[in-house]
């Protein structure tokens, strides 16, 4: 489902959406937190000098103001306060300040809303939620850690119902070593051409590598021959030698990315490639790098992505390296909202409707709901008499599966019946032992393409 809602560029989702936005979150909470991360909350609002302070930034900010403000704010006030338009910026802060109360490795995970000041479209919104996880060391940081981040988020992402997705990774050390073995110095200029590729196709890549870095036909052929190899095991490494460039840098970074496909290939087979187009338009990423498409939808862009920081937080001569990878979520469910992708089988967490035989039954009802409650069954109560047909539909339109019924004989004596208005099927039940099947506990998070066979995710 897709809904347009009044302000452009800021979801608000339906309850079913809601539900499935957050089994998403608190899935990757869950398999984040299995690998050791800790979750942080940072502040919404940073100083545009801490935004800025890694050059020009190409992210429309939004600052804040008071609506009492007695002068007109000053533009090149770098005190001034705006929203963070990621969640990187906050974090390299956090860690500098925070330093001295910190054990490195330090290994944390962030879910919170972004904001950003661009035109509202498939895949971009204004005011969105990333799922962030980085692991940032004290002067050093193994590079195993760039292993880890990606095996945790391959688990993390096939946890979720989206489908297949493919990680896409490379190495900056490979690309630039590579670039320079052919003459290419300018390395950020031809990865910002390479960056182009999808967008824009090789011819005008290679042309663009001519006209704006004096690149020769023959470098520009050899840097597209290397943005053009794929493999999903360390087999490119085979293909990079034979087109006979030298340099101890592509070396290092032949190494390290070998290093992590192989391990990726052995562990989560079929959701990692590596693929040398790979660029990552941020100047600080030092090593690997990730891009994340699902598959069928490539043109939604990347999904997931990051890469190696050496020194994207520092403090005096202190340099804190990292490496993290961040999920657009809003940018993912958005997608599936679209495309009919996924479903909740119902809108409401509740798993049993109290009905009422008479209005005076209210009281006794909220007894039996109490009972329930308290072995983690979420029950309403009926406020109203009414038809039990009418009471029942209220409940089936609402997703509700069990209806509950309460009958007294003359003596007062209570006895219960549960209906699963699914199958119609209605039982004795005991308020202090009956129990739903598990299946029915939590709503179920469903890829309609698969409703059929597919086993429902909790």
């Amino acid at each position: 489902m897709s809904r347009k809602t009044s302000l452009s560029g800021f979801h608000e989702w339906l309850p079913q959406e809601r539900l499935v936005e957050l089994h998403v979150l608190n899935t990757l909470a869950e398999v984040f937190e299995l690998h050791g991360f800790a979750n942080i909350e940072t502040r919404a609002v940073e100083t545009l000098g801490t935004l800025l302070r890694k050059g020009e930034i190409d992210k429309e900010v939004y600052t804040v103001s008071r609506i009492h403000e007695t002068d007109a704010p000053d533009p090149d006030d770098t005190s001034r306060l705006a929203l963070h338009f990621d969640l990187t910026v906050p974090f390299a802060r956090y860690v500098t300040e925070n330093a001295g109360h910190l054990a490195f490795p330090f290994r944390r995970y962030q879910i919170q809303k972004v904001w950003r000041g661009e035109r509202p479209q498939e895949g971009r919104a204004r005011e969105f939620t990333q799922a962030d996880i980085d692991v940032v060391g004290d002067g050093a940081l193994d590079f195993r850690h760039d292993i880890d981040v990606a095996l945790v988020m391959a688990e993390a992402l096939s946890k979720l119902p989206i489908g297949q997705f493919m990680i896409r990774i490379n190495n900056r050390k490979l690309a630039e070593g590579f670039y320079r073995g052919i003459g290419l110095e300018d390395t950020a200029g031809v990865l910002r051409n390479i960056d182009k590729l999808e967008k824009i196709g090789a011819e005008q890549v290679a042309q663009g590598l001519q006209d704006e870095l004096g690149a020769s036909s023959e470098q520009a052929e050899l840097a597209l021959a290397l943005a053009n190899i794929r493999a999903e095991d360390s087999s490119f490494v085979t293909e990079v030698r034979a087109l006979g460039v030298q340099n101890e840098l592509l070396d290092e970074g032949l190494s390290e990315l070998a290093e992590v496909i192989d391990e990726l290939h052995k562990r989560v087979p079929g959701t990692a490639v590596a693929d040398l187009s790979i660029a990552r338009g941020l100047d600080y990423y030092t090593g690997t790098v990730y891009e994340t498409n699902l598959v069928g939808h490539e043109q939604l862009g990347s999904i997931c992505s990051g890469g190696r920081y050496d020194a994207l937080a520092t403090k005096g001569k202190r340099t804190f390296p990292g490496v993290g990878l961040s999920i657009g979520v809003t940018r993912l469910i958005s997608r599936l909202f679209s495309h009919n992708m996924v479903e909740a089988s119902r809108s409401v967490p509740t798993v049993v409707y109290i009905a009422l035989t008479s209005d005076e039954d209210w009281s006794a009802a909220q007894d039996v709901a109490q009972q329930l409650r308290a072995r983690g069954i979420n029950t309403e109560v009926a406020t109203k008499a009414e038809k039990f047909g009418k009471q029942i539909r209220h409940a089936d339109r609402r997703g509700i599966p069990y209806v509950w019924f309460t009958n007294y004989d003359d003596a007062g004596t209570a006895t219960h019946e549960v209906k699963d208005i699914r199958s119609g099927e209605q039982v004795p039940a005991d308020p202090n032992e009956w129990f739903p099947p598990t299946d029915d506990l939590r709503p179920a998070i469903r890829q309609v393409d698969q409703l059929k066979d597919a086993t429902p995710q909790r």
